[in-house]
């Protein structure tokens, strides 16, 4: 017997420090019906997802305490979270940074200046579409 309702919603985890951009994008995703966790730094980035295990996780680069690669590296690294889709959500825009963030592993990689909320909410229901 399956229990509807319960556990149905995705659950998306927010790594992002800058709390304006957090607060908008928390609000856009209730608003699609998702469970949002928020942490404002890569070490509480990492420990919320090893707890909660996230549908997927939008994830900056440029945080305090442990940056967005290595949150990245270690989540890929770890048999309980590497399966989760990341999509990197940064202002870092050079190639260099791109190819880095895609090769550790992330499913997709945004340029918060080039992609409207709406259009990064469209690419994480492609994501999470069965």
């Amino acid at each position: 017997m399956q229990i509807t309702g319960v556990d149905s919603k995705k659950k998306i985890l927010l790594v992002e420090d800058d709390s304006f951009l957090a607060g908008m994008y928390v609000s856009k995703l209730n608003l699609e019906d998702f469970e949002v966790s928020l942490a404002d730094n890569g070490e509480d980035g990492l420990k919320i997802a090893k707890q909660k295990l996230p549908n997927l996780i939008l994830l900056d680069i440029l945080l305090p305490q442990m940056d967005g690669f290595e949150v990245l590296k270690r989540l890929k690294e770890n048999p309980q979270t590497a399966k989760i889709p990341i999509i990197l959500l940064t202002n870092l825009g050079q190639k260099k940074d791109v190819d880095r963030g895609l090769a550790l592993g992330a499913k997709d990689y945004l340029i918060k200046a080039h992609f409207m909320p709406n259009e990064v909410i469209a690419k994480i229901k492609k994501i999470l579409r069965p």
